[in-house]
């Protein structure tokens, strides 16, 4: 009998919201529909705005758009979205870079998310530019298309 709640949890799982890899909690702004699915009986496809802050910056918050696919394997999670985004980020107040920021060529992933079932998936490094005083975002997504993955950058000033 403890197959069945093994295999609902194996069911559900997919459905819960991806979480980040940082400690950070993110928040969906909102969301537009681009594309109505099964005549409006399932999600639609949308673009989806969420914010996060940096959890080693503090004062900085980014907010990311991504493509999000409807219809009913949109519903049941098992949808690949498309590796399309936009990022901003931007100071809300003093900018103060932690002592636990890693600095570095490699920066440190400061979100994550899962944009299909399997090995897909939305990142977001910082990097501290210590010459330019600045924080730097990128966004990328590990689908590699025509052998580059697609990205975004954003610049936070520290002041």
């Amino acid at each position: 009998m403890r197959a069945l709640p093994r295999l609902a949890l194996c069911l559900l799982l997919p459905l819960l919201p991806a979480a980040p890899a940082a400690a950070q909690e993110t928040r969906e702004v909102g969301h537009v529909n681009t594309a109505i699915t099964n005549l409006g009986l399932t999600r639609s496809h949308r673009v989806v705005v969420e914010r996060f802050d940096d959890p080693e910056v503090r004062n900085v918050s980014c907010w990311i758009s991504q493509a999000r696919t409807g219809g009913f394997s949109g519903m049941l999670g098992v949808a690949e979205d498309p590796a399309r985004f936009a990022i901003t980020c931007t100071a809300t107040g003093p900018v103060e870079i932690g002592a636990g920021a890693r600095r570095g060529d490699r920066g440190e992933m400061v979100f994550e998310t899962n944009t299909s079932l399997f090995f897909k998936e939305t990142r977001v490094h910082r990097f501290v530019d210590e010459e330019r005083n600045a924080v730097v975002y990128l966004a990328w997504s590990t689908r590699l298309v025509d052998g580059s993955p697609y990205n975004a950058v954003a610049v936070v000033p520290v002041r």
